[in-house]
């Protein structure tokens, strides 16, 4: 089972509790360990979290700024942990728009977290779906065109994605608010949608658990018919 979540909040969280921003990002850090080992004994496979948009660059510098330190002091600290509970770790995004430290602290941890079977972590850094989509285009483009299967494959075979990385099943919304904000649009095509008001550094096990365990109560046809129901027939 794929998730994918959208961590929205931090600063309204942060706001309301008289505190600067980027501690509302700080808190929702600390949040992720807790999601992360919740996961697996939730049937969960494969977690996307939406950490940093291409257009979060639009932000103040100073907010930026403590994202991008708060990110590499993530992955120094949480990497070993990662490594001993069997978690891969890998970021999806642009790289060349990071620092070089941080990039080199993304391969350090991406190295070392590689055997991890139990889940797969991916944070989004930097990261357009429409960005991803169109570059998939042009070099399609550049090569005289590729078949569906293949244009997919490319798609999904960025730096930091897998080509075999399953379509999305849940897409979590935390914070209120209901969009996609450019994040897994091909990979989101049939997911099934479930918003909170609950700002993300309030976010729980518990309540990744009642979203599981909603989904599970969903119907998902992808498009097709229920066929375990019987058709009228007409004329009987």
């Amino acid at each position: 089972m794929h998730v994918a979540i959208i961590m929205d909040g931090n600063g309204r969280w942060a706001a309301d509790q008289g505190k600067p921003r980027l501690s509302g990002h700080e808190q929702g850090a600390r949040r992720i360990r807790a999601i992360v080992e919740a996961a697996p004994a939730l049937g969960i496979d494969v977690l996307t979290l939406y950490a940093f948009s291409a257009d979060n660059w639009k932000r103040p510098t100073t907010e930026v700024t403590g994202l991008m330190s708060l990110f590499d002091r993530y992955l120094v600290v949480e990497g070993p942990r990662l490594q001993r509970a069997g978690v891969q770790l890998t970021v999806i995004g642009r790289r060349d728009r990071l620092s070089e430290r941080l990039v080199t602290q993304i391969e350090i941890t991406e190295r070392a977290t590689a055997c991890g079977r139990r889940l797969h972590l991916r944070l989004a850094i930097d990261y357009s779906a429409r960005e991803a989509l169109r570059r998939a285009a042009i070099a399609a483009c550049a090569l005289g065109g590729w078949s569906a299967i293949e244009f997919e494959r490319r798609l999904r075979s960025g730096r930091g994605a897998a080509s075999d990385t399953p379509d999305v099943d849940l897409l979590i919304r935390t914070g209120g608010e209901q969009r996609l904000s450019d994040f897994l649009l091909w990979e989101c095509a049939y997911a099934e949608l479930w918003f909170t008001d609950t700002a993300w550094p309030a976010f729980s096990a518990r309540e990744l658990a009642r979203a599981v365990s909603e989904f599970r109560t969903r119907e998902r046809r992808f498009g097709g018919l229920d066929t375990s129901r019987a058709t009228p027939q007409f004329g009987t």
